[in-house]
């Protein structure tokens, strides 16, 4: 088990890191067309830091593993509401802007009850099947948000930014290529151990989705998060946030359910509810003193749900 363990955490370094580059490139990338922080935030960026969680999907699609698929989602945008929020606001607190309280929040929020709906196919009559035609309308959601951001950023762009002028094109490209080869040995590295721990240790793949591999694969996110909102740059540290958790329900689950239809087990159901009413509260939180902004103890709260449920997960496995 020593040699599982090992290689687990040799794939967590090489999703890291193979994120942090591609990141990297892309933001110099994006940074050279005048592209704002927020538009940023919410796509190169959040792409970047879900790479793991797409590269992961992949592999556990393509290997049945369907419990993996949808843990590994929402377990990590569990983690990235709950956890990265709240650490990331208790560094310092988060001044929203207007069009993520009334447009990403709401949409990240659509993005739940889309999941519930397509996973819950009973109360249509059908078999709690994430279908093909259930993945395509994910996607199509997906595009639509994609058009929004397009629409933000000819309507927000900005001046041409100095930050990443070292950065040539060749290096760019390097740190794109790079940041692609880690994501895809990685991902392979995590998905394999991790099921082999867990089968070894009698572990439901539920569980080792919601927890390690959730928290393991949004790393990139926890790192992001909170350098952003140390350095004050609280568009990149909710953007990622609100953009990650919106590129994981439609486009990560709408790509594993295009490459295999996933039979959805419905005691999901009860994870699907703590997101939203975590959406909910940090919606609600945006209106408290006017201010637009999550304060320290809106955080903390955020972060003790976050590992009080976490607790509860291992004790009820126990």
């Amino acid at each position: 088990m020593t040699l599982q363990i090992f290689l687990l955490l040799a794939g967590f370094v090489l999703l890291i890191k193979g994120a942090d580059w591609l990141v990297e490139g892309a933001s110099a990338l994006a940074k050279k067309y005048r592209i704002p922080d927020l538009a940023i935030g919410l796509t190169i960026v959040a792409f970047g830091t879900s790479a793991p969680e797409l590269v992961v999907n992949v592999y556990s699609s393509m290997q049945n593993h369907h419990d993996i698929v949808f843990a590994n989602v929402i377990g990590s945008n569990m983690f990235n509401l709950f956890a990265i929020l709240g650490i990331a606001g208790l560094i310092s607190p988060l001044v929203v802007q207007s069009s993520t309280v009334w447009k990403e929040i709401p949409f990240s929020l659509l993005a739940l009850v889309l999941l519930f709906v397509v996973g819950n196919d009973m109360f249509m009559g059908g078999s709690n099947i994430l279908s093909r035609a259930d993945a395509l309308i994910l996607l199509v959601f997906f595009g639509l948000f994609l058009y929004y951001i397009y629409r933000q950023m000819r309507t927000d762009r900005t001046d041409a930014s100095v930050t990443d002028k070292h950065l040539t094109v060749f290096k760019i490209t390097l740190f794109i290529v790079l940041g692609f080869a880690g994501l895809i040995f990685g991902g392979r590295l995590v998905v394999t151990n991790a099921i082999d721990l867990a089968e070894a240790y009698g572990v439901s793949q539920k569980i080792i989705g919601l927890t390690i591999i959730a928290a393991g694969t949004s790393l990139p996110e926890l790192a992001t998060s909170v350098v952003a909102a140390y350095r004050k740059n609280n568009d990149i540290a909710v953007g990622n946030i609100i953009g990650s958790n919106i590129f994981n329900i439609f486009l990560i689950l709408g790509v594993s359910g295009m490459i295999r239809p996933l039979s959805f087990n419905t005691t999901f159901n009860t994870d699907i509810y703590l997101v939203a009413a975590g959406t909910l509260l940090l919606f609600l939180a945006m209106f408290l003193g006017g201010k637009k902004r999550l304060d320290r103890w809106e955080a903390a709260i955020l972060l003790m749900v976050y590992i009080g449920y976490t607790v509860f997960l291992i004790q009820r496995e126990v």
